[in-house]
């Protein structure tokens, strides 16, 4: 059994010294970041597989600080919503946020997901999310499609930050 953990340890150590750390972005001005942004890419992941299109995300300062988060798409039974809190947990580059859907997570941050801002485009027009472990992944927009050039982008980005781009699936508007 020891045997196994070692070997286990060894494997995981190993893969993140391969990949090395996930970047961000070097410094996020939220004020420009809050607002409307449409999924344009993803990693799939289990907390939107009943989304089928029209993913938005929706951005807010709250008074105390926070960022108020709403979260939409289209299922097979209609319109879907989640409302949940996000807080900066570095605030020297506020590219690194948790973010939970949890109730009362306003109150009591204890649960949270990563939400790293690897990058952001000059204009605040697109922009890649991503999190430390390479589960989660997405390329945001202000506007519901991009061009080849930006979606390309998205891909380096991923790319550079050792996520599988070949699991990336671009969605429907």
């Amino acid at each position: 059994m020891k045997k196994i953990f070692t070997l286990l340890l060894s494997y995981f150590v190993g893969c993140a010294y391969l990949h090395g750390e996930v970047k961000t972005m070097e410094s996020v001005d939220l004020s420009r970041y809050l607002g409307q942004w449409y999924e344009i890419a993803l990693l799939p992941n289990r907390f939107q597989k009943k989304c089928i299109e029209g993913a938005i995300a929706k951005y807010s300062f709250l008074n105390d600080g926070l960022i108020k988060v709403i979260n939409s798409c289209k299922t097979r039974k209609g319109d879907s919503q989640a409302t949940g809190v996000a807080w900066v947990v570095d605030h020297e580059t506020n590219a690194k946020l948790k973010v939970s859907f949890v109730p009362l997570a306003r109150y009591f941050q204890w649960f949270g997901g990563d939400y790293w801002i690897l990058y952001v485009d000059p204009d605040y027009q697109f922009a890649v999310v991503g999190d430390p472990s390479r589960k989660y992944l997405w390329l945001l927009a202000r506007n519901p499609s991009v061009s080849e050039e930006v979606y390309h982008k998205f891909l380096t980005v991923a790319s550079e930050n050792a996520f599988d781009t070949k699991k990336i699936v671009r969605v429907r508007p």
